[in-house]
């Protein structure tokens, strides 16, 4: 596995909520993921007026690795503006995702634009999820 750079993931993630549809809440987020091969992967919000139809930041980032042929995922950064008083953190369909392409040990970061973060892990956020062994 590859050496994690915090930085540069939160960066890229940066980057990626720059590129957001979001044209009916406003919530800009942006992702990132590092797979087992060293390679990042961005994923932006995309909204739709159909709300079941929008998709997360931290799942496209997941399936473009995928489409790119590179499924072991490592670590996703997550930026968006707070949830509250919180920073937001990856939802449940998101870490079930990661736990399919990654296992509980892939490395979570959520940060807000301001660069406040906090750091987990898929299998601390979703502690009985179902998941294949890698």
């Amino acid at each position: 596995m590859n050496p994690i750079d915090i930085d540069a993931l939160v960066a890229r993630a940066a980057e990626a909520r720059q590129l957001a549809y979001a044209p009916y809440s406003g919530f800009l987020m942006g992702a990132a993921v590092m797979t087992a091969s060293g390679q990042v992967h961005p994923g932006s919000l995309v909204e739709n007026v159909s709300l079941g139809l929008a998709m997360c930041s931290e799942r496209v980032a997941m399936f473009s690795a995928v489409a790119a042929g590179d499924s072991e995922i490592t670590a996703i950064a997550l930026v968006s503006e707070r949830t509250g008083d919180q920073i937001t953190m990856p939802c449940g369909a998101c870490c079930q995702v990661a736990l399919e392409l990654g296992g509980p040990a892939v490395h979570v970061v959520a940060a807000d634009p301001s660069g406040s973060l906090t750091q987990s892990t898929i299998g601390e956020l979703l502690p009985k999820g179902p998941h294949k062994s890698l």
